[in-house]
């Protein structure tokens, strides 16, 4: 459905979370490198690791090597904390859109945010006078309005109990 894409991300815990939500929502998961961790961390296992079979993930060496890869006829977004873009819930959210977050420490660089056109750079509101979400909160955010949109496609339709994963070691 929706292609999550993380620049250089540098927390592993972070990341891992990300591949959890990923794999609820049905969206795949694109690492840019470099990363600030391996992907067998024990961070990155207790945060959705042994959810990493029930999403993709791609690693790629270059923001550019994932746009040719992901294609460049996608609708590609860039999350930013500008307060004059677009917010996040004005996107009629489409299969296949690509949404690119940037790293826990600086986001992304402007030299990236200026090959987004205006209204393709998306920002989540916030209260004055805060820095940031999260990473993997900003992620959960924006995902989960674009599954929203598609009526939750593929959840689950029993209760918690019927439809939950049996629980790994590591959860």
């Amino acid at each position: 459905m929706l292609e999550i894409v993380l620049v250089s991300p540098q927390i592993a815990v972070n990341t891992g979370n990300i591949i959890r939500v990923c794999a609820n929502v049905g969206a795949r998961l694109n690492l840019i490198e470099p990363l600030g961790f391996t992907l067998d961390e024990p961070a990155l296992r207790r945060g959705g690791l042994d959810y990493h079979e029930l999403t993709s993930t791609t690693v790629w060496t270059t923001l550019a090597e994932c746009r040719a890869g992901l294609g460049e006829n996608c609708r590609w977004f860039a999350t930013t904390s500008g307060a004059t873009h677009r917010r996040f819930d004005q996107v009629d959210y489409r299969d296949g859109d690509v949404v690119v977050f940037g790293c826990e420490a600086t986001g992304l660089p402007d030299d990236v945010l200026d090959g987004f056109e205006a209204d393709h750079r998306l920002r989540i509101p916030m209260r004055p006078n805060n820095r940031s979400l999260n990473l993997s909160n900003a992620v959960s955010v924006v995902a989960y309005e674009a599954w929203r949109q598609h009526d939750y496609a593929g959840a689950g339709s029993g209760s918690f109990a019927e439809d939950r994963r049996p629980l790994s070691p590591t959860d």
